[in-house]
């Protein structure tokens, strides 16, 4: 097998050890050439590159960066990786010391943890690549992927996210490497990084339909060879034959291109080594062949990948010969997967257990929007008669105390003396007056931020917010939903707008003393009032990076901004409440909240 035979190459290039970050470990990476020096023109440098890039001449500089083979320890990447990326950046660019800052915030220091970072849900632990980074070089990995795990709540399932981390790090510092991600993450323009599982099975079924096309001798042989497993098993693999099994310098080629073009490359890549593999395993002589029919072809294609013979320019040339393999046909396979799995689960039923919107949820016009949203909710859920009667009145009196109170005895509020305390728990739940009260934040102690706020609130599930203004009012609410739910999507993985139960309640304790239940619970058991609960009147709980609402339909019951200062509350539809203050608008002098142990 020619390819892990390649000279390596040093000439006229960094020494290995200073052409990479402090945080990779360059001893076990090979630098391959792939014919002799002299043979070709010189290889273009980031100076040239970058007025093709600044002037949007982007088929040139496509064309460039599939020509030039530069060697894994060029400097060029250092500084082409972050520009390619930063052109598919949406919106404003981020301010210098944005991530620090977000790390602060986070994490509470910027020194690296000794102990392991907890990484977001959305990652595979069996597929968190480091490829050639230290431990210190994991750790910065890992605290990346964090931080946009917290930046970007929308991301609920991208196991190529932590991969693509690394990769980037072995090229750059780490907060450059942060705002690549983010660009990555949020373009819109091209596809880099699946974020829901639906869209991560729509890539592979993508795969397959075009690998049926445009491979399609390649296709059948795999077919073939995958016998009783079937190939779909061995096409839902299809971005680790990249990212997991290519030798590195032919992962950072395909990278190379990649950040320029997009996901479509990957598609390529994948189609090439499906080709290459067809070719050297049809002959049943062949070593190739005879992996398949021994270990089985997904071992075989894994290990074809991890000792490639072609050299990373012939993997790309394969790639990219592919005939009449357009951008708009893969767009067109794309979608017609996409909504045909999305249809098949119209079809099986799935549902959601929440009541929530099917909208999506709003990021800048978040107050307007929402008010908009009043009519698309679909019921899910509803309180059971015995808890509406619990809640039935807007100033019930306090419940006749219980050892169930006792616990709020062990609260130290800035807010509530405990006077208002005992008539705050006499309208909680029964049930959940027996468990504990933790303070988990407090503007006082934490500062004033829903990045924080989310970190320190966001898994708890009930939680009490308590607010305090500038002058002196005191409201608040019970939500009965965990504020992480602002992350769901539905089947067409949008973001769910609201969340929550009708277990949810408003409350105000100074200057008037009052609750104000869901509407729902006025329904009486001939179902009298059901009319008054559609669409508007179930809008509970509803959040996103720049504010968090409880109440919704002509108007928002609680409004907070992102920096948890100011604030607006409105009569709404879901709770029939007036506004908990005066004048509507209000600053925030200090906000509360808890949950309870053990609930």
């Amino acid at each position: 097998m020619p390819s892990v035979m390649l000279s390596a190459v040093l000439e006229e290039e960094p020494d290995l050890y200073e052409a990479f970050p402090p945080h990779v470990d360059p001893s076990g990476i090979t630098i391959l050439t792939d014919s002799p020096p002299g043979k070709k023109a010189p290889l273009k440098t980031f100076e040239e590159l970058q007025p093709i890039l600044q002037q949007g001449r982007k088929r040139e500089l496509k064309l460039l960066i599939r020509e030039n083979s530069w060697p894994i320890n060029s400097p060029i990447r250092a500084s082409l990786w972050p520009a390619l990326c930063r052109q598919h950046q949406h919106g404003k660019s981020m301010l210098d010391g944005f991530y620090w800052d977000m790390v602060t915030q986070v994490f509470g220091t910027v020194e690296l943890p000794d102990k392991p970072i907890m990484l977001p849900p959305f990652v595979e632990a069996t597929h968190c690549l480091g490829y050639h980074l230290t431990r210190k070089g994991r750790a910065v990995a890992d605290r990346v992927v964090s931080v946009l795990g917290y930046a970007c709540p929308d991301i609920t399932y991208s196991p190529s996210l932590y991969p693509i981390t690394a990769a980037l790090l072995h090229f750059m510092p780490e907060e450059e490497c942060y705002h690549c991600m983010a660009s990555l993450v949020a373009s819109k323009e091209k596809m880099f990084i699946t974020q829901t599982k639906l869209l991560n099975e729509v890539t592979w079924k993508t795969v397959m339909q075009i690998a049926k096309k445009h491979a399609k001798s390649a296709a059948q042989h795999l077919s073939r060879l995958s016998g009783a497993i079937g190939p779909e098993r061995i096409y839902a693999d299809w971005q680790w034959w990249i990212l997991a099994a290519l030798p590195f310098p032919h992962l950072v080629r395909v990278l190379d291109c990649f950040f320029h073009e997009g996901i479509k490359v990957f598609y390529r890549v994948a189609l090439a080594i499906l080709i290459l593999f067809h070719k050297h395993s049809t002959n049943q002589n062949s070593e190739w062949y005879a992996e398949a029919t021994k270990n089985g072809v997904d071992h075989a294609v894994d290990k074809f990948c991890r000792n490639m013979p072609a050299s990373p320019t012939k993997l790309l040339r394969t790639a990219f010969s592919i005939r009449a393999l357009s951008s708009q046909y893969i767009s067109r396979v794309f979608i017609k997967t996409e909504m045909t799995l999305k249809s098949k689960q119209v079809i099986t039923g799935s549902r959601l257990v929440r009541s929530r919107s099917s909208d999506n949820l709003p990021t800048s016009q978040s107050q307007v929007n929402i008010q908009m949203m009043s009519h698309t909710l679909t019921i899910r859920e509803r309180m059971s008669e015995e808890t509406c009667k619990q809640m039935g009145s807007h100033s019930p009196g306090p419940r006749a105390l219980s050892m169930g109170v006792y616990p709020i005895q062990a609260i130290k509020s800035q807010i509530l003396d405990q006077s208002e305390l005992f008539t705050l728990w006499s309208w909680l739940p029964v049930r959940i007056t027996m468990y504990q009260p933790v303070l988990l934040y407090t503007t006082e102690e934490h500062g004033c931020s829903l990045t924080t706020f989310y970190v320190r609130v966001e898994h708890h599930e009930p939680t009490l917010l308590m607010i305090k203004t500038c002058n002196n009012e005191v409201f608040g609410a019970y939500c009965s939903t965990r504020w992480f739910e602002r992350n769901q999507k539905d089947e067409r993985g949008n973001r769910q707008a609201y969340f929550g139960t009708g277990e949810t309640f408003l409350f105000s304790l100074y200057p008037e003393r009052a609750k104000y239940p869901w509407v729902g619970c006025s329904i009486g058991a001939d179902g009298k009032g059901e009319e008054r609960v559609s669409h508007a009147s179930e809008l509970f709980m509803a959040a996103d990076s720049k504010m968090i609402t409880i109440g919704g339909g002509e108007g928002q019951a609680i409004w907070m901004d992102e920096n948890i200062r100011f604030g607006k509350t409105d009569r709404c539809s879901t709770f029939n409440n007036p506004p908990l203050c005066p004048s509507g608008d209000f600053e925030i002098r200090v906000l509360e909240v808890y949950g309870f142990s053990g609930a």
